[in-house]
């Protein structure tokens, strides 16, 4: 289960959130806070499986008291295995860093140490050493997933690990409603595959989070894109009647006019653009389809429009529906207004 205590094993590289195991020393590193606790209730779950009767402590390396670490760590009376939650280990005092530092030439038997480390410089030394797999540590890296691609593999490993399957077009309508915080998108999956019998679909998905700003904002920006003024005005308006921001509905037409911009007169499989440029195939896929009839010309004029609009709804104008309004007819006819 564990390497053997005390081992120097070489430098290996971080494993992902989804693939914590028991070690010795486990340093949880990175700035995704949602992972990190994910992969710290995960090896939880773990180690009480094994064994109901697993004690779990946590503590502050910012506020440690000399000896803190060894106590918790040694065997109990009753020999129950331990599992440590050591938090702010980026703030450590010098007493921790010293004293972890020289645990790892001889971890205790039966304690689990997840140390949790944010990020930056301070605790080098620590770091350096656990990376380098002193006394059987490992390191979970959770870093910040930015890019749309990885919020895309996220979701898409949510449905795949629950054995739930989900439509492209309902997995888009999903990402767009929360993909601005992983924790509220993780928790829309759960939703889905808890609730949501057989396939998961759009009319699924627009059951339970059709009125969540984020979702109407792209369904005006999807209407207004492919020409159908009309229909775009209308959906602008039901929105905004339903109390949508004005603010979030020109960052959605601009996400959707960035992404066009990117795959403008590309060439090359999806899948070769989607690693250049940090997006999903599908996203590239669905930016080719959206950007055919466009002109260079006619996305730039579209651009000027959004900043107008932009300006104009933060105060620049009286009346920031008219400016809505102007933004989608302009972009309805691919910047010829």
């Amino acid at each position: 289960m564990a390497a053997p205590r005390g081992s120097r094993t070489p430098a290996r590289p971080a494993l992902g959130w989804n693939e914590i195991r028991p070690a010795p020393v486990i340093l949880v590193s990175g700035t995704e806070g949602f992972l990190a606790d994910r992969a710290t209730r995960r090896l939880r779950d773990i180690l009480s499986t094994e064994d109901p009767s697993l004690e779990v402590t946590d503590l502050d390396a910012s506020d440690y008291a000399r000896g803190e670490l060894i106590t918790l760590a040694s065997p109990s009376l009753f020999g129950e295995p331990r599992m440590i939650r050591v938090t702010a280990v980026e703030k450590c005092s010098d007493d921790f860093l010293n004293e972890a530092i020289s645990y790892l030439d001889a971890p205790a038997d039966d304690a689990y140490i997840v140390l949790r480390h944010a990020g930056g410089v301070r605790g080098k030394k620590l770091l350096d050493a656990i990376r380098a797999g002193t006394g059987g540590a490992i390191e979970i890296a959770c870093p910040e997933l930015k890019r749309d691609s990885d919020k895309h593999d996220f979701a898409v490993a949510e449905f795949r690990g629950a054995g739930r399957r989900i439509t492209p077009g309902a997995l888009r309508a999903v990402l767009a409603a929360f993909g601005d915080d992983l924790a509220e998108l993780a928790a829309a999956c759960a939703q889905l595959i808890s609730d949501a019998s057989d396939e998961i679909t759009e009319n699924v998905v627009d059951k339970y989070y059709g009125g969540r700003i984020e979702t109407n904002a792209f369904k005006v920006a999807d209407a207004a894109i492919a020409g159908r003024h009309g229909e775009a005005l209308a959906l602008l308006r039901h929105a905004l009647t339903g109390g949508a921001d004005p603010v979030p509905m020109v960052a959605a037409f601009a996400s959707k006019l960035r992404t066009m911009a990117k795959v403008f007169g590309s060439r090359g499989s999806s899948a070769q653009l989607a690693s250049q440029l940090g997006l999903a195939p599908w996203q590239v896929d669905r930016a080719r389809r959206d950007v055919e009839g466009w002109t260079e010309q006619g996305l730039g004029a579209c651009f000027e429009l959004l900043a107008d609009t932009d300006e104009r709804i933060k105060g620049a104008a009286r009346d920031p529906l008219y400016a809505l309004e102007r933004m989608v007819v302009g972009i309805a006819s691919r910047g010829s207004r």
